[in-house]
């Protein structure tokens, strides 16, 4: 999982969930915003941030921040992925299944934010177990990130792509 620099890269942002906290002091309550995006260029390349400030735009920016210095190339295969796999994070597991051609972004919101973020035009996804946006989030980019092309397998094994495909 290499990460990747952003400094020239032109990326697409998506606020995912906004969630007010609040920490009780002596005072009273201290009220503020936590909030988790979601980045990428559209062409394989995906990260999230997440950003907390008194204000709901200074959260943004911070995790938009915090988005660009994670980010990570998965494997394409066309428009969609080259296999199915299910990625794990905390309690949460998220589904992802490869697609035929024209068949669209089958997956719930933040998944959903997930793969457009990352270029996937076809796919289908099935967020399982607990529907935290963090947990979603993080386990759809663990599933994208442990996806493996038929030339990073072959060259494992010391063999030819068409050996393993068949």
């Amino acid at each position: 999982m290499a990460l990747i620099d952003a400094s020239n890269m032109e990326l697409t942002e998506k606020v995912v969930a906004i969630n007010r906290v609040s920490k009780t002091v002596k005072g009273g309550r201290i009220m503020k915003f936590s909030v988790l995006v979601v980045v990428g260029d559209g062409n394989g390349v995906v990260g999230f941030g997440i950003g907390k400030s008194g204000e709901v735009p200074d959260a943004i920016r911070k995790a938009i921040q915090d988005a660009k210095k994670n980010l990570i190339r998965i494997s394409l295969k066309g428009t969609t992925i080259p296999h199915e796999i299910i990625g794990k994070f905390g309690a949460g597991e998220v589904l992802l299944k490869p697609a035929a051609p024209g068949t669209g972004v089958i997956a719930g919101g933040t998944v959903r934010a997930v793969v457009e973020a990352a270029g996937i035009k076809d796919i289908r996804a099935k967020q399982l177990r607990s529907n935290n946006p963090y947990n979603a989030v993080r386990a759809a980019i663990s599933g994208l990130a442990n996806i493996r092309s038929a030339e990073t397998v072959a060259a494992l094994r010391g063999k030819t792509v068409k050996e393993i495909t068949g």
